[in-house]
């Protein structure tokens, strides 16, 4: 897509980008099958977002809400895990968790070393791919090993196990650099599956716009001054003023996650992380 093409879909009105994410996930929907989809869901603005419109887009279509899957990294806030239970209550979700209890169980808390010869086959396969080559490391879930584990790993799973062939992700252009050559059908190789990103041309303004008129409900910590919600212990907010309410136009939203993550994201990606 051209950079043309972009900022046309960018500058639509709210309504009309409601209408293209729609049109977007009904492709899918059409294509995949709703038993053969999943669609992301963090708890966060975006993914909440995301899953609204496509409650509405197969209730449009009067087909079942494809399951939800949620990745438990091992240090999620309390707050998260509250509009998680509340939603899937409200919105009769089928949300699923995935995990890499592999990994989690070998730690009491975050900061725990974790042994590499204590982990299944698997995990041993995918900290070579990485080409760490220390006996142990530390159970940080936005750490570069963690991460991968945590989330990536713990993400391929699922779909594996669940036999997905599509999986939707509440990305956007403007929320990241190494995000900006993404399109809406985005095939991945490992495992086979096609990412399905409706909500691209949504800039972060336009999310809180579209929460406020539609009065979906949302993690109280953005209330609170976060802007962007990550692992707990890596997340930080930067003012005491909601984050709606933030020059959301001039300064960076992902400000307050590990910088670290934010400096390797386009490695993370290439891995296979959202």
């Amino acid at each position: 897509m051209t950079h043309d093409e972009m900022e046309k879909l960018m500058s639509m009105s709210l309504e009309e980008k409601i209408e293209h994410s729609k049109k977007i996930i009904k492709e899918a929907v059409k294509k995949y099958g709703p038993e053969n989809l999943a669609v992301a869901w963090t708890g966060g603005k975006d993914s909440t977002t995301m899953v609204w419109l496509f409650r509405e887009a197969c209730k449009e279509m009067g087909v079942k809400m494809p399951k939800c899957m949620f990745i438990d990294e091992g240090y999620v806030f309390e707050e998260i895990w509250d509009i998680f239970h509340q939603l899937k209550k409200e919105w009769d979700i089928d949300a699923r968790i995935a995990k890499n209890t592999d990994v989690s169980d070998k730690a009491k808390k975050v900061g725990d070393m974790v042994k590499v010869s204590s982990l299944n086959e698997r995990n041993k396969k995918e900290i070579e791919i990485l080409e760490f080559q220390e006996e142990e490391f530390p159970f940080e879930p936005e750490s570069f090993v963690g991460n991968h584990l945590m989330k990536t790993v713990a993400m391929n799973v699922f779909l594996e196990d669940n036999k997905i062939q599509a999986l939707a992700t509440a990305i956007r252009w403007d929320e990241q650099e190494a995000r900006i050559e993404e399109d809406y059908f985005s095939p991945r190789k490992v495992p086979p599956h096609m990412r399905v990103q409706p909500i691209l041309h949504f800039k972060e303004r336009d999310i809180w716009d579209f929460i406020f008129k539609y009065k979906v409900p949302f993690c109280v910590l953005y209330k609170e001054g976060y802007r962007s919600l990550g692992a707990k212990g890596s997340t930080v907010k930067m003012s005491d003023i909601p984050a709606w309410e933030q020059d959301l136009e001039n300064t960076y939203e992902r400000a307050g996650r590990g910088q670290g993550k934010e400096e390797i994201m386009g490695k993370l990606r290439d891995l296979g992380y959202m």
